[in-house]
């Protein structure tokens, strides 16, 4: 009998993902799983219980082998999934707080580039920030055309990525890319993000994406299960190993700084920020 790898088990807050509810949306049809983030009206924002709940969905489709495939989108067609809900922000006073929150991104995000099945995002509309860092975990990207995709956070709250996710982005990107789309803060549009690689495939309107995301998750479904997911793993092992907390001096220079706080009183009030460097 063929065996696969133990991995490492990944901590979920069962409490907190129970919060998400209504704000992501989880059902399986046919061997695949189905997950949508719905909350429309924020574009889709993610909350700190929804990434707990998106780990809880990832850890438990790996168990159970009669799920084949995991497809990824946002309700509506304005965005997949905007980034982190800056309003959680407004609580962040300390250290520990901002390694709290990457620590947090970096262990659901982590659930969902180790799941064990294919993964596929399914995306309309805007895909920034953590939505981004979503899609970048994802083991394909379908889009359409009138998709946007960036990390413009040098323009809007000063803070930054973790190491791990500047590894992912490199990682499908290149430095040179991720270095332009992070330095000009950037949202580049669907044909760009096809030419970098940061997308899989395009289709020309929103209404084709869920269908044709739907279509390769079931021709993934009639293949070896264990032979997609050593190659995903395989891929996966071939990128550098992180030192444990780099990137900690970092996360602490921008999340406790003055252009930090400035950058999210900015974007709460909808305005420019003034940055100043400290």
């Amino acid at each position: 009998m063929s065996t696969a790898p133990t991995d490492p088990k990944i901590e979920i807050d069962a409490d907190l993902a129970a919060q998400a509810g209504e704000d992501l949306l989880y059902e399986v049809r046919d061997n695949i799983g189905f997950l949508t983030f719905n909350r429309p009206q924020s574009r889709n924002a993610m909350t700190f219980a929804m990434y707990e709940r998106m780990a809880q969905i990832c850890v438990d489709a790996s168990e159970k082998r009669d799920i084949r495939a995991l497809v990824l989108t946002g309700a509506g067609e304005k965005a997949f999934a905007a980034g982190t809900d800056m309003s959680q922000f407004r609580t962040f006073d300390t250290e520990e707080d901002a390694l709290a929150y990457e620590a947090r991104i970096d262990r659901t995000l982590g659930a969902l580039e180790r799941c064990r099945i294919p993964t596929i995002a399914a995306i309309r509309g805007a895909c920034a920030g953590g939505g981004a860092g979503i899609a970048a975990c994802c083991d394909l990207r379908i889009a359409a055309r009138g998709s946007r995709f960036g990390f413009p956070v040098a323009r809007t709250l000063g803070n930054c990525l973790s190491m791990t996710n500047f590894a992912r982005l490199a990682d499908l990107i290149g430095t040179a890319r991720a270095k332009d789309l992070i330095f000009r803060a950037r949202m580049i549009e669907a044909p760009e993000a096809l030419d970098c690689g940061f997308i899989t495939e395009m289709v020309e309107t929103p209404d084709e994406v869920a269908p044709r995301a739907e279509e390769i998750a079931r021709q993934i479904t009639g293949y070896a299960p264990l032979t997609l997911y050593a190659a995903k793993e395989t891929l996966r092992r071939l990128r550098p190993e992180l030192p444990p907390g780099g990137g900690r001096d970092l996360l602490l220079m921008c999340y406790m700084s003055e252009d930090f706080h400035e950058g999210m009183d900015a974007f709460l009030s909808k305005r420019p920020p003034n940055f100043k460097g400290r």
